[in-house]
């Protein structure tokens, strides 16, 4: 799975950390989820997607 979280935390000028911190995960939770190494829950893919002021469908690219 490709996301595109770092490029919206760019966008709004967050960290690693700072986005960790907002949806109450460690930064290596971010890491992984950017490098496309960890399928998040349901539940997380929306606080991130609602810290980035974005939608599921615009951060998490589902390939087959």
């Amino acid at each position: 799975m490709k996301t595109r979280i770092k490029e919206f935390r760019a966008k709004y000028n967050l960290t690693q950390e700072d986005l960790a911190k907002k949806v109450g995960v460690r930064r290596e939770t971010i890491v992984f989820l950017e490098k496309g190494k960890y399928n998040p829950s349901l539940r997380l893919a929306y606080d991130v997607a609602n810290a980035l002021n974005s939608s599921i469908d615009e951060l998490f690219l589902f390939e087959d």
